[in-house]
């Protein structure tokens, strides 16, 4: 027969809990990072970007100036507010989604450093890029925009 037969189930009270229990840490804060947080870099004051079909198809009706790296279309909201609005389409013709959106980064590039200036207050801009707005530089591309914002601006 075998000696654990005769011990009890039951086991004493007074033992400590078999779980290990949590360190003290303040759970709500950082982990010992006494800083606040960094401001974030401020959005362009005036510039939005568009993203609603209708928008895009609104401003088809507007004006047009072709350049070798992408077809700009302006149109005037006339809704009375001084708001600059961009947008940006690349076609599948183009290439794939990588070449699209490498093309698309470039095109807002571009809009920050030059539409918030030159570009037309209360109108919507719209950017189709063509293959050639991957193989031009930065250089051509940013002299064909302003170029552009400047025939829009006579307009």
């Amino acid at each position: 027969m075998s000696d654990e037969a005769h011990l009890s189930a039951e086991q004493s009270g007074s033992r400590k809990a078999s779980r290990v229990s949590q360190p003290d840490v303040d759970r709500r804060g950082t982990c010992g990072n006494p800083r606040p947080p960094r401001p974030r870099p401020q959005k362009a004051v005036g510039l939005i970007t568009l993203k609603k079909r209708s928008d895009f198809l609104a401003a088809n009706a507007g004006r047009r100036y072709s350049t070798p790296g992408f077809l700009l279309l302006v149109k005037d909201r006339a809704d009375g507010l001084s708001d600059k609005r961009i947008g940006y389409t690349v076609t599948k013709k183009i290439g794939n989604a990588v070449v699209r959106n490498r093309i698309k980064r470039r095109f807002r590039e571009m809009a920050r450093a030059v539409l918030d200036q030159q570009g037309r207050a209360g109108a919507d801009h719209i950017m189709i890029g063509r293959g050639a707005a991957l193989t031009r530089s930065h250089d051509q591309l940013m002299q064909d925009f302003a170029q552009a914002l400047a025939k829009a601006g006579q307009a």
